[in-house]
């Protein structure tokens, strides 16, 4: 059995790992910390981990996590993750970061959408974790950087178009809702139930972080620079996030054509369910899963192609992903822990 720990155990991703890692047959959970509720009892911060988690939280201290753990997965807030990362590396632990401290290759890049980066040496190194794209590469990495829940359920809708020259791409426009799960556990005004409860509404529009992040992958599918405009909104739900895709085709293709491209890029991918023509993804539908399921359409109308995409913001989009590229990083079957079904209703 493989120790891990959750680096930062206490918000919804720190959970959500847990639940997915308590079900892995071979890894054991040595070690949950958290700098708020170091000293008391994980269940306790997580009644669902009632009778089934015995672990209380240590603190975020890398002699504990490295005495503690074989693998380490660092679930903390961009910047704090950098405080631990390269420590824990030097120890020789492989670690899968769920931070945004480590997806963007060029600093000056980093710096501008975030804060100034204390280790940019290991931006060289560390690898993107989306496995559909970049899984060769994650078998051999010891830092594989997480991606974000937005462009997780972007790349994975536009994959199949920017690998085949199909669109115009500069006319690439991403329309993103996401649960209020994404916004973090810690009490916010704009995340409070009244203030979301009936409501929809867009935020960070020209300004999201994710948006550099999304753009990098883009470009490396493409092999040349991408630009988009992405708009994030806020859903009245807990999970769940559906980004839809519109872009010029190219050149003329039916709805039926681009769902055969689209069974061809990912037939063979565990975690990516393409829908028939005439059926579009749901939230609703991959809730609780590792699923990611798209749907395509094409416009005769307007030349456009649409693309929907849906994924839970906290699985795909961050913990079950993470596990996932655990799993290849650890040479184990990479769907280890990560079958059931979504719940629903």
């Amino acid at each position: 059995m493989v120790k891990v720990a959750v680096v930062g155990a206490s918000g919804y991703t720190g959970v959500e790992l847990i639940r997915l890692l308590d079900a892995h047959p071979e890894v054991e959970i040595s070690c949950v910390t958290s700098r708020q509720n170091a000293g008391e009892e994980i269940s306790a911060v997580f009644p669902s981990l009632l009778s089934r988690i015995p672990l209380v939280c240590d603190p975020v201290e890398v002699d504990i996590i490295i005495d503690k753990a074989d693998f380490v997965f660092t679930a903390l807030p961009h910047k704090t993750a950098m405080e631990v990362v390269p420590d824990v590396l030097a120890a020789g632990k492989k670690v899968v970061d769920l931070s945004a401290d480590y997806r963007l290759r060029n600093t000056s890049v980093y710096e501008h959408w975030y804060q100034e980066h204390t280790s940019p040496h290991l931006l060289a190194e560390a690898v993107y974790g989306l496995p559909e794209i970049y899984r060769n590469r994650i078998k051999d990495a010891r830092l594989t950087a997480n991606p974000g829940c937005y462009p997780t359920s972007v790349a994975l809708a536009l994959a199949p178009l920017l690998r085949t020259g199909m669109i115009v791409l500069s006319t690439l426009v991403v329309d993103s809702k996401s649960g209020t799960s994404g916004a973090g556990r810690s009490a916010k005004v704009e995340s409070l139930f009244c203030e979301v409860n009936e409501g929809f509404k867009a935020y960070g529009v020209g300004a999201h972080r994710h948006t550099p992040e999304i753009e990098q992958t883009l470009s490396d599918l493409a092999g040349e620079d991408v630009v988009i405009s992405f708009t994030p909104h806020l859903l009245p739900v807990n999970r769940g996030i559906l980004s839809t895709c519109y872009a010029t085709l190219s050149k003329p293709v039916s709805t039926s054509e681009l769902v055969s491209v689209f069974h061809d890029a990912y037939g063979q991918e565990p975690f990516v369910r393409v829908h028939a023509e005439g059926s579009l993804p749901n939230v609703a539908y991959v809730r609780g899963s590792n699923f990611c399921d798209l749907g395509v359409v094409s416009d005769p109308r307007t030349g456009r192609v649409i693309v929907v995409s849906a994924i839970d913001n906290l699985v795909k989009g961050a913990a079950g992903q993470a596990v996932q590229n655990m799993n290849l990083m650890l040479g184990m079957e990479e769907t280890t822990g990560l079958t059931a079904l979504p719940v629903f209703p």
